[in-house]
């Protein structure tokens, strides 16, 4: 039940975001709208740990600002390697060890690594991730590694 608050919450917070309008009509609207989707996400029985990942720690927040520079940065050097004559690049692929605790802590890793540009996640192991990187730069992720286990709440 407490999940099914949570996303009530999430996807109601999440409309009212996007619509940007308070009015009374509208905001029982985007209540029942809210409400309509949670009942058919539990109907479908989808509403579990993964569907709502309450356990994951309020700094998440910090840790999105944080990817979204890192994502920045990433950007930057992977357009100086394009723009650059001689195209220094040193492809390799990486064996990173995962701290993780959860399957969800695992695939925050996973998909951050894959969302910062030079890198791709290409499998998942139980104790490990197999990381393509663009040059020998890309190939450091312990920070990361670190900061996924600070939020992931267990």
């Amino acid at each position: 039940m407490t999940k099914a608050i949570v996303l009530g919450a999430a996807l109601f917070a999440f409309w009212l975001a996007l619509s940007g309008h308070y009015t009374p009509f509208l905001l029982v609207i985007g209540i029942l709208s809210s409400a309509f989707c949670v009942a058919l996400a539990c109907r479908m029985k989808l509403v579990d740990a993964e569907a709502v990942p309450i356990g994951l720690k309020p700094s998440i927040a910090l840790y999105w600002f944080w990817l979204a520079v890192e994502i920045i940065k990433a950007n930057l050097a992977v357009g100086r390697i394009i723009l650059s004559p001689h195209m220094p690049l040193g492809q390799r692929f990486v064996r990173v060890p995962t701290g993780q605790k959860t399957e969800m802590g695992q695939v925050i890793f996973a998909n951050s690594i894959t969302l910062t540009p030079g890198t791709v996640t290409v499998e998942t192991g139980e104790n490990a991730l197999l990381v393509h990187a663009l040059s020998g730069s890309f190939a450091s992720f312990d920070e990361m590694g670190h900061r996924v286990c600070a939020v992931e709440g267990h």
